[in-house]
This record gives C-alpha cells, structure tokens and sequence, in this order.
C-alpha cells in the first residue's frame, strides 16, 4: 500500500484533517465578525447565569494560559465582564455584555446553519452510525486516557 492509501485507515488522521478544515472554515466566518473560533466557543459556553472561568477551560479542551489570554481579549473586545460570585468570593463568572450576546448569537446561527447543511448531505442511516463510531471512539479515548 502507499504512504496516502496508508492514511485513509488512520481514524485520527482523518479526524484531525477534518477539525483542520472545519477550524479553518470557522475562523473565516468568526473572522467576518471580528472575533476568533476561539472566542466564538467561548460566546457559546458562557450561561445566562455566569459561568465560572474554571469550567471553561475543560468545556473548551483549552489550556489555562490560553483561556486567560483569550478571556482578557474578550474583556477588552467588550463581549465579557468579570464578577466576583456572591457567594464565594474565591469563584470569578464570566458574563456576556450586550455585544457578547450579539456575537453569541451570530456564532450560534453560523454554528446551527453549517450543521444543518451537514445533516442535509449526510442520508440518516450514515449520520445515525457517524454517532454510533463517534461515542466508540469517545469511549475508547477515555479507557486510553485511564490507561496512561
């Protein structure tokens, strides 16, 4: 077999390549709005209710120095703000300001929209068994990582 054939068996190197083509395509849109892939998930990961800098890192897959400099970006872009919970003044929550819930919700339709076009060309069979692989493969990783 050759080097490329080799490659279309490696399930994470297709994986990767995808994530690589839909960050790419995701960051060409956030970028139309003045925002990053980055922030566009955070936007997303935020509630109503605060949301404490300490979950957002795990949600996001980011690590902690990364989080902080995109949080402190997007204190500065006006889409946060930062408030010492009421009732532990140890926990700090992120809010979205009124231009965070407007970028939330532009990130959101652009987000809805390429899902819906994914759905659309993918028959229900194939896409109920795409989510059948994907929670193998979600369980597999977690035994791997046990394992480590």
């Amino acid at each position: 077999m050759s080097e490329n054939k080799d490659k279309q068996y490696l399930m994470d190197f297709a994986i990767r390549h995808l994530w690589h083509k839909i960050s790419r395509m995701y960051n060409q849109k956030a970028n139309e709005y003045g925002i990053t892939i980055s922030i566009g998930f955070i936007l997303l990961n935020i509630d109503k209710e605060g949301t404490p800098s300490t979950q957002l890192g795990p949600k996001m897959g980011m690590e902690p120095t990364s989080l902080s400099r995109t949080l402190k970006t997007m204190e500065e872009k006006g889409l946060i703000r930062r408030q010492a919970d009421l009732q532990d003044k140890r926990k700090v929550l992120i809010f979205l300001t009124q231009e965070g819930i407007d970028k939330r919700r532009i990130a959101k339709h652009v987000v809805l929209d390429f899902n819906e076009r994914l759905v659309a060309n993918i028959p229900k069979g194939k896409l109920k068994t795409f989510f059948e692989v994907a929670e193998r493969l979600d369980t597999t990783i977690d035994i791997e990582l046990n394992n480590i």
